[in-house]
């Protein structure tokens, strides 16, 4: 299996940050093919890369010429063919957490605030962007909650599971950077604050911010 690798990003997504950090993890480098997800109406509808991804949607790996969808089968691919540094633990009772908490903000959290969702409150329901704003609040309070509680009764370490990265830990700092650019309170979240100031210091996660990104306005 070859080196041949290309990511359709987008410095803001938050899936496309996950996959960023996983594949600096890896030592994965990647081309990268950037999609506006607003420009004329979202590039991620045109047509060449809707041949890419039927659901347009951001990120997508190709890998030696196949396209992978979704953040998480990415990840979990990546993992598979690149088993160093794992990014879940070997036990299974410890793999089901870190799956539990990355699947508190990839399936929880994220779905309901992202473009598709804002876009259909606005058009359809009329909602303001403060009221916007606060629909996105409320959602993260509630998964960054359970978060904090799930991380509070597991194993003492840097991270969300332990003293090294896991998919808990990237799915978790994207999700703070969202919560951060819309306004949100963190003080109830210490612990998760605490991770956050742990892993923006490691290489792999301070390279793949929005703000390093190429195509970052």
């Amino acid at each position: 299996m070859n080196n041949d690798f290309t990511l359709y990003t987008y410095f803001r997504s938050s899936a496309a940050y996950r996959v960023r950090i996983a594949l600096n993890l890896k030592g994965v480098k990647p081309r990268y093919e950037f999609v506006h997800l607003l420009k004329g109406g979202g590039r991620q509808h045109d047509e060449a890369y809707k041949a890419v991804n039927p659901q347009e949607l951001i990120p997508t790996l190709v890998h030696d010429g196949h396209a992978i969808g979704q953040s998480l089968a990415i990840m979990e691919y990546l993992d598979e063919i690149r088993p160093e540094p794992p990014l879940l633990p070997k036990d299974p009772l410890a793999r089901a957490r870190v799956r539990q908490i990355a699947c508190v903000v990839a399936c929880d959290i994220h779905p309901l605030n992202n473009l598709r969702m804002l876009f259909r409150l606005r058009d359809q329901f009329e909602a303001d962007e403060a009221q916007r704003l606060e629909w996105q609040r409320h959602w993260m309070r509630l998964g960054f909650a359970s978060i904090e509680k799930l991380v509070e009764s597991g194993p003492a370490g840097r991270y969300c599971h332990g003293d090294h990265p896991t998919l808990a830990d990237i799915c978790l700092i994207p999700q703070m950077a969202n919560a951060r650019r819309v306004g949100l309170d963190l003080t109830p979240y210490p612990t998760l604050v605490r991770i956050e100031e742990t892993a923006l210091r490691h290489p792999a996660f301070a390279a793949a911010a929005p703000a390093e990104q190429p195509d970052a306005e």
